[in-house]
Order: structure tokens, then sequence, then C-alpha cells
């Protein structure tokens, strides 16, 4: 029983002991981790569609006389001619911009007009915003630029010291 005891006091002390094994060395090493970027699709360009603005005024709108080709072969319009040799017969006499404008509005909106304006102080400043829109879109775009170049030649430099 002693000797059991014995023993087995011998193994926890060698079972739990550290210092009668040998050191070992920890070698230490450091080398550079490549690290896989994923590069960003660059924003799709913005494409705006300009508006379509109307001037609509109350002046006449010229009715001209159809060209009549001359013995020449030249084409001239008469000073004067009849209402059925005009180049837009049905207009009435004394057609206006804003008569034309009007009809148009109403044959594409089933008879209906509506009329939204702005003045010129406001179309200045949705001009002014426009530009300051187009320089921000742009300014990002550099910036996404420069982010996948910087990217890459890091990435570059980290394949070309691997060979070496």
């Amino acid at each position: 029983m002693i000797q059991r005891n014995f023993t087995i006091s011998i193994l926890i002390i060698l079972l739990s002991s550290c210092s009668l094994l040998p050191e070992r060395k920890v070698e230490i090493i450091s080398k550079p981790l490549e690290i896989e970027i994923m590069q960003p699709d660059l924003p799709r360009p913005v494409e705006l569609t300009a508006p379509k603005w109307f001037v609509v005024s109350e002046a006449t709108i010229t009715n001209p006389c159809k060209k009549v080709v001359q013995e020449d072969g030249t084409e001239k319009r008469p000073k004067a001619c009849a209402k059925e040799d005009t180049e837009n017969p049905d207009w009435p006499e004394g057609y206006t911009y804003l008569d034309r404008f009007l009809d148009e509005m109403k044959d594409q909106n089933n008879g209906e007009v509506l009329f939204v304006a702005t003045s010129v102080g406001d179309y200045k400043v949705m001009a002014e915003d426009m530009q300051e829109l187009k320089r921000y879109i742009k300014q990002l775009g550099e910036v996404v630029l420069y982010y996948r170049e910087v990217t890459t030649k890091t990435e570059a430099k980290v394949n070309e010291t691997n060979k070496d």
C-alpha cells in the first residue's frame, strides 16, 4: 500500500510538473498576409433628362404661304395668298401661340389643360442645384477610382514581395 501511494504521488508530481521536461523554444515568424479586398463596382452614371419648357405668348403665329416652285427650279413663297394656299389652312385668323399650345395640350391630355410654372429665380436655383449634384457625383466617382487604384497598387506590391 505504501508502495502504491508512493507510485501515485510520483506519478502526480511528474504529470503536474513542467520543470522536469526540457524547454521548447517558441519561434515567432512574422510575414505579411494577403488580404483580399473586394473591388466595388463603379456607380452607374446618372442620366438626367432636360425638362421640357414651354414659352407661350399671345403673339399671332405667322401662317406663311406654301412654297411655289418657279420655272428655274427654285422655291419661293408668295407674299400674299388665299387661306387654302397657306401651310396650315385649318388655323383660324389671328391664331396665337397660346391657342396652339392649348390645342396641343388638349389633344395630349384628353381635353384637359394644366399649367405648371416656375419663376426665373426658381429656375436659376434649380440649375445651380443641378450643377451641385453633378459636382458631388463627379467627386464621389473620383473617390471610388482613388480607392480602387490604392487597393490595386497594394495588392500588386504584396504579390511582388511574395515572388522574391
